[in-house]
């Protein structure tokens, strides 16, 4: 499990604008599953000094990237829907992806994000179209 954790994190590492641009790292993942987080920092906030919606956005795409794109599998997001529920607190956030439905050309996922104190602050569904399915 440490070395597909371990090949996850080097395969997303390309991903200059979620992991250098809002630092987002994997915590966990497995086929369909995704935890990412990201530590908040004056950089992600407007001007009003509150967190802004694409970096939290930003998060919970990373997640079902990560969640969708295994097991030579390739899916791109088709449509998506965000829901922010709560301001964030503190200066941490989680994000938890879960697949609903794994279909040959279409996947359907739910991810929850929450900051350091479990506050639910957006309620995300993603639609991801499959490019390339499944290497046996």
């Amino acid at each position: 499990m440490a070395d597909s954790l371990k090949k996850l994190r080097e395969k997303f590492s390309e991903d200059q604008f979620v992991v250098q641009g809002i630092g987002a790292r994997i915590e966990e993942a497995s086929y369909g599953y995704a935890k990412c987080s990201m530590e908040i920092t004056p950089k992600h906030c407007n001007c009003l000094g509150v967190l802004m919606g694409g970096a939290i956005f930003t998060l919970a795409d990373h997640a079902f990237a990560v969640a969708s794109n295994q097991e030579g599998r390739e899916v791109v997001t088709q449509a998506s829907q965000i829901t922010f529920l709560s301001p964030v607190k503190g200066k941490h956030l989680t994000a938890v992806a879960r697949q609903v439905k794994d279909g040959r050309h279409v996947c359907f996922y739910e991810i929850k994000v929450t900051d350091e104190f479990s506050t639910e602050v957006a309620f995300v569904t993603i639609n991801g179209y499959v490019t390339r399915d499944r290497v046996d």
